[in-house]
């Protein structure tokens, strides 16, 4: 009986592609898990399983996948309903959705790989100058990538010389896929454990001839000292004003020895503020009003006038749902909020918010992802723009979208087109949480469907510490211009 999986590839293509598996890989395949398959003549994408079955498709024969990447799905359900859900409305295929939401470092694609093939005879003077280039440089290191061969020749075109090379039956042609994200490590040192006591290292000291080397160990000692920490090559060489040279001479000699700790690229530390957050009356009034609306409607728009402090109302908002044990969504319209706004929430909840936006780079977006789907302390409360939509919440409970009247919550290019408000809408429906839309200027649908009673709607008028509203004028500048005013 055969067997197959249903995949998405990262292609602007509206279906999903039959693929023939064995038994084994059958059971062992779960939706959410990621597989390279042979797509094209000799291409090898990443795919995304979205179903194991046993019907063969009726207009091709389906191809066997080439392996399985995880052990686990590292997208969930909800997320592949929700992408499929995205793809229908906004009329976008669903490759193109799947492309978007993945870090391009999830995304593992095909490298060509050019290598030499082992022939008895070479006629080296049947070849042109950049056909001998080619050669000679594979005669030195195994396999080239396209790109090599592009600085080698220092040209940008350089598939016609590939080619002749190939047709010449000297180079053959593979496709390999890499794995791109690389964890950070960090490089520590510290004192080789023969030199303990207090006799050892006066006899160490002694024996040192440099100046240099014995001004590295004293820092290391003072460092040590101070910090009762781990002691970084960096901050070592940093302190003591040491070329590395000189500390690998140290290592050589067995004095130091290095060793290395995997780290977080993104930093999640922040210092908690003890000070109790206090709403004014007229924010506690509000905040009282919005848990009102949760329990009859999905959706609350907070209406509140400039300065009138809907953040502390958040803050307050976030407390509660991170108490049931609940991740929270916050959406800004743009990027460059995100600082701020970070530093606010971090004295309240320390390191338990994280940030994820598309300035941040490929590993560091794999990072939050990965945060995200274990469900770390460390990104509880992910602060982003539209793209963190698309992590692997598994138990959210509160979306926040600040300035929902923002424009810039409508991604206009490349595909997949949509609003991120709606989508955000469409998302915790999915996850049965809550929405908070703020504004001081709310978007006409929004505000319509407030009116009408499909979503809640709670108001603040005045400012936070009774500061005076500005008074507005009208001024005709065309009368005034001619009047020389």
């Amino acid at each position: 009986m055969p067997f197959f999986a249903e995949v998405i590839l990262p292609l602007s293509l509206s279906k999903t592609f039959t693929y023939s598996i064995s038994e084994t890989e059958f059971h062992f395949l779960k939706k959410g898990m990621r597989v390279t398959v042979p797509f094209g003549k000799s291409k090898i994408y990443t795919a995304l399983v979205v179903d194991t079955h046993q019907n063969s498709p009726s207009t091709y024969e389906a191809k066997e996948i080439h392996q399985i990447i995880d052990e686990f799905p590292i997208v969930n359900e909800i997320q592949i309903e929700h992408w499929k859900w995205i793809a229908s409305y906004y009329m976008c295929a669903i490759g193109d959705v799947y492309r978007g939401a993945m870090p391009s470092a999830l995304l593992l694609e095909s490298e060509t790989i050019i290598t030499k093939k082992v022939n008895d005879f070479i006629d080296e003077s049947l070849l042109s100058d950049d056909e001998f280039l080619v050669f000679e440089a594979l005669n030195h290191q195994s396999s080239l990538k396209v790109q090599d061969i592009v600085q080698i020749l220092n040209k940008k075109n350089v598939f016609p010389i590939i080619q002749k090379l190939l047709d010449k039956g000297i180079l053959s042609v593979q496709e390999e896929v890499v794995e791109s994200y690389k964890p950070k490590v960090i490089r520590y040192i510290r004192l080789h454990q023969t030199y303990q006591t207090e006799a050892q290292l006066r006899t160490l000291l002694d024996s040192l001839r440099g100046a240099k080397q014995t001004e590295i160990i004293l820092q290391y000692f003072q460092l040590q000292a101070t910090d009762k920490k781990p002691i970084s090559v960096k901050q070592l060489l940093e302190q003591s004003n040491s070329s590395s040279a000189t500390l690998k001479v140290l290592i050589d000699k067995s004095i130091f020895e290095e060793y290395f700790i995997q780290q977080d690229r993104v930093n999640y530390e922040g210092t908690i503020n003890d000070e109790k957050l206090e709403l004014s009356a007229f924010q506690q009034k509000a905040f009282e009003e919005i848990q009102t609306k949760f329990k009859e409607k999905e959706v609350c728009l907070l209406h509140g006038v400039t300065s009138s402090g809907k953040t502390e109302i958040y803050i307050k908002l976030i407390e509660q749902y991170l108490q049931q044990d609940k991740q929270v969504l916050y959406l800004l319209p743009e990027i460059g909020l995100t600082t701020q706004l970070l530093d606010r929430l971090r004295l309240h909840f320390g390191n338990k918010v994280a940030v994820y936006h598309s300035k941040y780079s490929n590993n560091e977006r794999v990072e939050v992802w990965k945060q995200v789907q274990l469900r770390s302390e460390k990104a509880q409360i992910v602060i982003g723009a539209r793209s963190a939509l698309f992590l692997p919440f598994s138990k959210l409970g509160l979306i926040i979208i600040d300035e929902e009247h923002e424009t810039t919550f409508k991604q206009q290019d490349p595909a997949p087109r949509y609003h991120a408000r709606d989508t955000a809408i469409v998302l915790a429906s999915k996850h049965y949480s809550k929405v908070l839309l703020g504004s001081a200027t709310p978007s006409i649908e929004t505000y319509s469907n407030a009116q009408s009673q499909k979503y809640g709607i709670v108001e603040i008028s005045e400012r936070y510490g009774n500061v005076q509203m500005p008074e507005i004028e009208l001024v005709d500048l065309k009368d005034k211009y001619f009047r020389k005013r």
